[in-house]
This record gives structure tokens, C-alpha cells and sequence, in this order.
């Protein structure tokens, strides 16, 4: 069975796919704030990242610092809930724009995905310990559905 990235059309396609999603999320005015003028290179990480996560490359531990680096990008946010689900809400609409694949399956992974993690930077944004961060400090393997 292909991986969730394979399926995704591999690096291009996620590339594509998180470029369309971080164009509208500086569009967004409630979720433009969070994001500054744009942070330099967030759309490799973010795309690196899912890959990983999708199972294609390692290259956002190996070669971007990893998931502290992604706690550390997300400490201090103070991330609302509206925030966190207009975030899965333009997520899910960048995939039908960049054309990922629309089958339930696939879907369903990528909407459990992005709401997962919106829930671990969510926490972590808030945290004002280590020991109020979310548990996770890996890059976790998302896969398909059950």
C-alpha cells in the first residue's frame, strides 16, 4: 500500500499543496497575525514536516531541528480555538485547490492530521512550562485510517 506522501504526489505535490495553504493563511486576517509578514522559509518546514509525517523524507528532523523546533515556533502564540479551526478549515480547502487527492480515505488522514497537530500547537502555544506542553516530541507517522 502506498504512504500517505506517495499518495499526496510525493514532495511536489505536498509542496504544492502547503504553498496554497500558506498563501491563504496570510490572506487571512484572523490567522495573519500568527504569522507575521510571512516567516522565511515556513513553507519548506511546513512541507518538509508533512512529508515526514506522511512518511516520505526525514529531512525536517535530520536537516530543519525537528519537533523542538516546532515547540519552540509555537511557545508564547497564545493560539485561539477560533484560530486553530480557521487553520484546519483553510487547510482542508488548500487541498481541493492544490488538487491533492479527494478520496475518503486520503481525506480523512489529512483532516485527522491537521487536527492532531492544530491541538499539539494549540497546547504548546499556551505553555507556559515544559510540563504544560503537549507530550508528543517527535515527528509522529500518520497513516492510513483503520
Amino acid at each position: 500500500m502506498k504512504t500517505l506522501f506517495e499518495h499526496a504526489g510525493g514532495q511536489e505535490g505536498l509542496r504544492r499543496f502547503i504553498d496554497t495553504f500558506y498563501t491563504s493563511v496570510l490572506a487571512d486576517p484572523l490567522l495573519q497575525p500568527l504569522f507575521g509578514h510571512g516567516r522565511p522559509g515556513h513553507v519548506d518546514h511546513l512541507t518538509a514536516f508533512t512529508a515526514e509525517t506522511f512518511g516520505g523524507p526525514d529531512t525536517f528532523t535530520t536537516d530543519m531541528g525537528g519537533f523542538a523546533h516546532l515547540i519552540a515556533v509555537h511557545r508564547g502564540l497564545k493560539i485561539t480555538e477560533e484560530q486553530r479551526r480557521r487553520f484546519v478549515e483553510l487547510y482542508m480547502a488548500a487541498a481541493d485547490t492544490a488538487g491533492l487527492p479527494a478520496d475518503p480515505p486520503f481525506r480523512e488522514a489529512l483532516r485527522s492530521h491537521v487536527e492532531f497537530g492544530s491541538r499539539v500547537a494549540f497546547q504548546n502555544s499556551h505553555a507556559e512550562t515544559d510540563d504544560q506542553l503537549h507530550p508528543l516530541r517527535e515527528v509522529p507517522l500518520w497513516t492510513w485510517p483503520d
